[in-house]
């Protein structure tokens, strides 16, 4: 059989849902408003920021009345769409912030580690079982020109309190198995993995517990200020609020300022049928570590409870205008890209069929990584650009927004990367031919050992980017 009909095969059964999302434990829907209501703080949002701030609200003043309200359903957004890699880090690696911030790594880099120690007691604290797991991750070598440009980043690693550790190919095979495998990087103490829907769903109840009001199908439609404070206009009713908290990420902000620094690029993903024995023992993998390639475009997969393998990443799909709808949540085209590659990493897993296919869009920003804002003197507050890193590192965003909201002064906002924002994107149709011509560039880049063209290395001067 043509290897392409081979990858069709494969694919051929698959569910177009996310696979987390299709599990008969998920909740059933809260209400959605009806009416005006009175709060103390609102939050825009029921992904993980929103529900993260709406938690920790509580915790830190439980008489504090709160209200949140999700578009659609708590988890329906990149909050269940994500592969569930929880990272300590706060700036999208430590490559990332090391280039940004040299002077206060060593402080985002201990924040980073305790907040994801927070995240786990925090899933203690209220029995959320959501798979956690410190299984670490490992960056692979799959090309030459990657093997220094990892081995680079251990020194930093260590020094920052990282137990990382180089892997020759012989060390690298001896942990999963793969003839495209020349080496790997392994952090065995930043990374976590969750089962992000659980995650959600826990965080909800979590916060419900503590008194928090949830409503659901709610789209948030209008914001304006009420005389000392704030009313969040939905379809059927009101909220009225002495402050607002919005946590929409990737959606559309009540704020439009917000839209000058984000573009939302879409992400898809495969998830194979459970594994047999046979299947297992073929790459060994016995450790569980979350795995990512070191390319420019590059995949993340990591192993699931019941034994599947989840891939996803290489393509980051910009739609020219920036719309977010359901339409862009399938790519056939994407699809068939993601199954070639993974019977190339994984050529002793062929016949293995994929069961789920689905597609997220995430909030990128040309930092990517977080940045925050406040607005009508200081009554709203803002969080977005995470770049798909927010499953760990939107508790950290929550912490700041609530510490903007509450005025208060905390080692967080001291930090630059808290004060600064970062280069708006050009408007429209500007915007679409500058991220095709950075996205064309990468391509270009990793079929040519990495060698950067021009425009990557203007916007490297500049401090800007685009990553898949």
């Amino acid at each position: 059989m043509p290897i392409h009909d081979r990858h069709r095969s494969a694919l051929a059964e698959a569910e177009p849902v996310p696979f987390w999302l299709d599990d008969p434990s998920r909740p059933e829907p809260g209400p959605t408003l009806a009416g005006d209501i009175e709060t103390d703080l609102v939050v825009v949002g029921g992904g993980y920021s929103g529900l993260w701030t709406a938690l920790l609200a509580k915790e830190r003043d439980p008489g504090r009345d709160v209200v949140v309200l999700e578009a659609r359903r708590v988890g329906s957004g990149g909050s269940g769409r994500n592969g569930g890699f929880c990272a300590a880090s706060l700036t999208h690696g430590l490559g990332n912030g090391l280039a940004r911030w040299p002077d206060e790594i060593a402080t985002l880099e201990r924040l980073g580690q305790a907040n994801l120690d927070q995240i786990e007691a925090t899933l203690s604290r209220y029995d959320i079982d959501a798979d956690f797991e410190r299984t670490g991750e490992i960056n692979v070598a799959t090309q030459p020109w990657h093997v220094a440009a990892e081995q680079e980043m251990l020194e930093p690693l260590q020094r920052l309190g990282h137990k990382a550790r180089w892997l020759s190919a012989e060390e690298m095979q001896a942990e999963v198995r793969s003839p495209t495998y020349l080496g790997g990087l392994e952090d065995s103490s930043g990374v976590a993995l969750v089962n992000p829907a659980r995650l959600a769903w826990g965080l909800r109840n979590a916060a419900q517990s503590l008194g928090v009001r949830v409503f659901e199908d709610t789209p948030a439609t209008r914001l304006e200020p009420s005389g000392a404070g704030m009313v969040v206009h939905a379809e059927f009713g009101s909220v009225r609020a002495r402050s607002v908290a919005l946590a929409t990420n990737a959606y559309p902000s009540l704020l439009r300022r917000v839209g000058h620094f984000v573009v939302p690029v879409w992400d898809y993903v495969l998830m194979t049928e459970p594994l047999t024995t046979e299947q297992r023992d073929s790459i060994g993998w016995r450790n569980r570590q979350g795995l990512g390639d070191a390319a420019n475009q590059f995949h993340y997969y990591r192993l699931t409870s019941d034994g599947r393998i989840l891939w996803g990443g290489y393509d980051a799909v910009y739609y020219s205008g920036g719309r977010v709808t359901a339409e862009y949540e399938h790519r056939a085209e994407t699809y068939l890209t993601l199954a070639g590659n993974f019977f190339r990493t994984f050529p002793q897993l062929e016949g293995v069929r994929f069961s789920h296919r689905w597609g997220g869009v995430i909030d990128t920003c040309s930092r990517f990584s977080p940045f925050w804002g406040t607005a009508y003197s200081g009554r709203v507050a803002y969080v977005v650009g995470y770049t798909g890193l927010g499953v760990g590192s939107s508790r950290f965003g929550a912490q700041v927004l609530l510490d903007l909201l509450d005025r208060r002064r905390t080692e967080r906002t001291a930090l630059s990367m808290v004060r600064s924002k970062p280069v708006p994107f050009p408007p429209e149709p500007l915007r679409t031919g500058v991220i095709e011509l950075t996205r064309r560039s990468i391509a270009h880049a990793d079929a040519n050992e990495g060698r950067r063209n021009l425009w990557l290395r203007t916007l490297d001067r500049l401090g800007l980017g685009f990553d898949s």
